[in-house]
């Protein structure tokens, strides 16, 4: 059959399939280089010039090669994929988009992509990382929302696989975590109030088995007593609460004889909830009142609520995750923990 005969479907370029995916081929056609150069290349080989490799990977781009993820693994037992597995409402004021923010700049020039997985809420969170591990689909996974005996950790240590994990747990062995000194950030926040004239302080906590809780309460304790100061644990709501129930909490509580004058918030979602809630039981937030919170967006500045802010950088968290991980993909168990420490830069009056 004469090359007119062919039917137009199955008709190819060499080093083109038939559907006309670009192939390594193509790539080492219009450069002239091997293919396995080419692979090399793709995937960012030290002992190629640096100008080689971005020639290569350009070429790439241009003509929309994607590697086959199935023949990886396959060959190499890899799949060049790193999975984050998030909850929905973790998008809500940009946690998790400054997360893949961060986690894409330490992929940068490596041969890995980010997937992210979802994590709905009628789902056990373990389940997502079972289906990822036993099927072999990622490479390695980062989650968040750490618990202490955390049992996505203890899955994952037990059949070795590489993870890294937004907070850590309290399993006794070692693993990779980026976490922020949550217990230095409420002891901070508390001789703040304290210092501010506050008698009374609070915190509404984040659910009670997530690791910082245990942190956030620890830190706060302290430094009351330090201080001299009562303190106390919102009761009946957490971080987790709808917003309206935690201002309606803090009403209640402001319009008490007893009720805490002072806030430590663990973030800008519910600072506001409290701010409101302060300001509806007739407090002046900054006066009258004190809050300090977290901030980890534009957002909250623009409220102006009276509260003063101590930063937490989720994208430069997302760097260290990433960062972390690939290193334990690359065979390293030791040293693999980062601890950010609260910046404390107050505006004395």
């Amino acid at each position: 059959m004469s090359q007119e005969e062919v039917p137009p479907a199955s008709r190819g370029k060499r080093g083109v399939k038939p559907s006309g995916k670009p192939t390594l081929k193509t790539i080492a056609q219009m450069t002239g280089l091997a293919v396995t150069t080419i692979s090399r290349a793709l995937n960012n080989a030290p002992e190629l010039a640096q100008e080689t490799r971005d020639r290569v990977q350009k070429i790439a781009a241009e003509i929309g090669y994607m590697p086959d993820r199935a023949a990886l693994r396959l060959k190499t037992g890899r799949t060049n994929v790193i999975s984050l597995i998030l909850e929905p409402d973790e998008q809500i004021y940009g946690f998790g988009t400054s997360l893949v923010t961060g986690i894409t700049e330490a992929l940068r020039n490596t041969s890995y992509h980010l997937v992210i997985t979802p994590l709905f809420r009628n789902v056990e969170p373990i389940e997502p990382i079972q289906h990822i591990v036993r099927n072999r689909m990622a490479d390695g996974v980062i989650f968040s929302k750490a618990e202490a005996f955390d049992e996505r950790i203890r899955f994952l240590l037990d059949n070795d696989f590489p993870f890294v994990s937004h907070g850590r747990s309290r399993w006794p062995e070692p693993h990779p975590f980026a976490d922020y000194d949550n217990e230095a950030y409420a002891y901070g926040a508390t001789l703040r109030l304290a210092a501010k004239g506050c008698r009374k302080v609070s915190i509404v906590l984040p659910e009670s088995a997530l690791t910082y809780t245990e942190h956030l309460k620890a830190g706060m304790e302290r430094a009351a007593r330090e201080a001299g100061i009562t303190f106390e644990f919102a009761a009946d709501v957490n971080l987790g609460s709808p917003t309206d129930a935690i201002r309606n909490y803090v009403i209640k509580r402001a319009k008490r004889p007893d009720g805490p004058d002072g806030y430590v918030c663990a973030s800008e979602v519910s600072a506001l909830a409290v701010t409101g809630g302060l300001t509806d039981a007739g407090l002046v937030v900054g006066q009258t009142a004190h809050v300090v919170t977290k901030q980890s967006s534009s957002m909250f500045a623009q409220f102006q609520p009276g509260a003063e802010t101590v930063p937490e950088d989720f994208v430069a968290a997302g760097r260290n995750l990433g960062s972390l991980l690939l290193r334990r993909i690359a065979g390293e168990t030791e040293g693999l923990q980062f601890m950010a420490q609260p910046v404390f830069d107050w505006q004395d009056d």
